[in-house]
């Protein structure tokens, strides 16, 4: 990520972006929680990427250079918080869950972020609170530091829909599956069919804040029938993709 900025503060706002709107790679010395209340919202780091859907939050630790990506018009609330509050103990980008009493905390705590009154800081102390208790979720997309890898990532990201087998895969990069299935495990912590439902996922993100159908998601990402898209979408988001259609 070139020109990086550094903003030692981590802001506490409220803004939108249109659709493929974006914020640079920056670093701050303070955590930040990062949440969009319509839209679907990304960050990208040199480790990976992360994404978040409406019911979701993106915790941003402190010195992390990250860049954001808006997909579909975004309402983004983003809190700072010092370097010392930090009440998961997370080290990493982490998506979290965001159910109904932190999702008003979280807006509340963003509509007038200049105000420094004792009833904001005890809004701010349940926010903390709330996160606490806030399920950690398994929404990364890890980048891949093996060359092979890279280009057989890149293959399926270009169109997730590949149906391809990782021995065909292998064929086309050069590498036997037997390889790759231990770079999978070795390089990115998950096993190739793992790997490959979390990157579709991440597209399904983005073409339904796009506004796409459900059916037409289903197919350009590689599943065979919308059924089977919305199954695996309910176990990995807790609620159907209709759901998560622009509002």
């Amino acid at each position: 990520m070139p020109r990086i900025r550094h903003t030692p503060v981590a802001s506490t706002e409220a803004r939108l972006l249109p659709s493929g709107g974006a914020i640079d790679a920056h670093r701050h010395d303070d955590h930040q929680i990062a949440y969009a209340a319509r839209g679907v919202l990304s960050i990208t780091t040199d480790a990976g990427s992360w994404v978040a859907p409406g019911n979701r939050a993106l915790w941003i630790p402190a010195g992390t250079v990250h860049a954001h990506q808006a997909h579909g018009e975004l309402e983004l609330h983003l809190v700072g918080l010092p370097a010392a509050d930090n009440p998961l103990g997370l080290d990493r980008p982490t998506v979290l869950a965001v159910g109904p009493l932190l999702r008003e905390l979280i807006v509340a705590h963003t509509r007038s972020p200049e105000r420094d009154t004792p009833e904001r800081a005890r809004l701010r102390a349940v926010l903390l609170d709330q996160l606490r208790a806030s399920p950690q979720q398994p929404l990364h997309l890890p980048t891949p530091a093996a060359p092979v890898l890279r280009a057989l990532c890149a293959l399926l990201d270009a169109d997730p829909a590949d149906g391809r087998t990782l021995a065909e895969l292998g064929r086309a990069v050069g590498a036997s599956d037997r390889t790759l299935s231990r770079l999978f495990r070795a390089d990115l912590g998950l096993t190739f069919p793992q790997w490959r439902t979390q990157l579709r996922l991440h597209h399904a993100l983005v073409l339904l804040a796009e506004g796409l159908p459900v059916t037409a998601v289903a197919h350009r990402c590689g599943w065979a029938s919308a059924s089977a898209f919305i199954d695996v979408f309910r176990r990995a988001f807790g609620h159907t993709p209709g759901a998560q259609a622009p509002r």
